[in-house]
């Protein structure tokens, strides 16, 4: 990595309490309300692929936290999302063109709603504030699965599919979507092969940006500026600072991303929300974020 490149300290965000660090984290994330979930088991995930299992998920937001139960879960090893009316969302990434328990739906109470399928090689899972799901997918769901074959779609909580991206001028086949920001009802994407920055409102594209910056999955957008996180090789923690003009991504300055200690951040989880991101380390008990905002 380029020694010249001066270094931008993430800043600490939400921390799972000491109290449930002897149960096994599944996985977390960070909701369209700020909110911190944690997916937690009492058995190792890899001991959980045959029964249903019983899960906690653990809410960190606005000084409190909160403890919802979810009884006899399915999918294995699932990402988890939080829904506005405090239920929540659990899909298993990879999924059989014959399972229609990949997706599971729970009320704020932890009882099952739903079950329904989306497609395999889930890369992303993100609720908006309505409560809709967006999805990116991997090159593995995009080329072997007809729901996945999009590589972005939007389903509502029932598992009707509401929007599909198709080809736009500017912006070919999505093989692998490896950035995804949810803010609001507006959604931006900077797929491969070509990491083109797609926005989409209201159900549409409504812009394409052409993007020098290759490799990128995290993403921070306000206004007319727009800020990519990570790439290929010594610039896997590399922040490129962009100016947003009509038709094209304009990079202005980079810098490294660390730690708020200063610490190199190894395996990380991202989530991006609007001018935030979200960014979660090995052993994965912290949230912390970037903001452009």
């Amino acid at each position: 990595m380029p020694a010249e490149r001066p270094e931008t300290r993430l800043v600490p965000y939400a921390r799972l309490p000491r109290t449930y660090r002897d149960r096994h984290i599944v996985h977390s994330s960070v909701d369209a309300f700020g909110r911190a979930h944690w997916l937690l088991t009492e058995q190792p995930p890899e001991n959980l692929d045959t029964d249903p299992y019983d899960a906690l998920v653990v809410t960190v937001g606005e000084g409190a936290c909160h403890e919802t139960y979810l009884h006899a879960v399915l999918p294995w090893r699932p990402r988890v999302e939080a829904l506005p009316d405090g239920g929540f969302v659990l899909a298993a990434p990879r999924a059989d063109t014959s399972d229609g328990q990949q997706v599971q739906v729970f009320d704020a109470l932890g009882r099952t709603t739903g079950t329904f399928r989306v497609g395999d090689g889930i890369e992303h899972l993100l609720a908006d504030r309505a409560g809709d799901l967006w999805l990116g997918y991997f090159d593995e769901g995009v080329y072997g699965d007809a729901l996945s074959a999009p590589g972005l779609r939007r389903w509502s909580i029932t598992g009707e599919p509401l929007w599909s991206y198709s080809p736009v001028p500017g912006a070919g086949q999505i093989d692998d979507c490896y950035t995804l920001n949810v803010a609001g009802r507006t959604a931006w994407a900077c797929p491969y092969a070509c990491f083109p920055l797609i926005e989409v409102d209201e159900g549409q594209v409504v812009r394409v940006r052409q993007n020098p910056v290759r490799g990128a999955n995290g993403l921070s957008v306000l206004g007319e500026r727009a800020v990519f996180f990570s790439g290929y090789g010594d610039d896997r923690d590399r922040l490129v600072d962009c100016r947003l003009t009509e038709t094209s991504v304009e990079p202005v300055a980079e810098s490294r991303l660390v730690r708020p200690d200063g610490g190199r951040l190894g395996r990380r989880r991202v989530v991006s929300r609007g001018s935030r991101i979200h960014v979660q380390v090995k052993p994965f008990t912290e949230w912390f974020v970037f903001d452009l905002a």
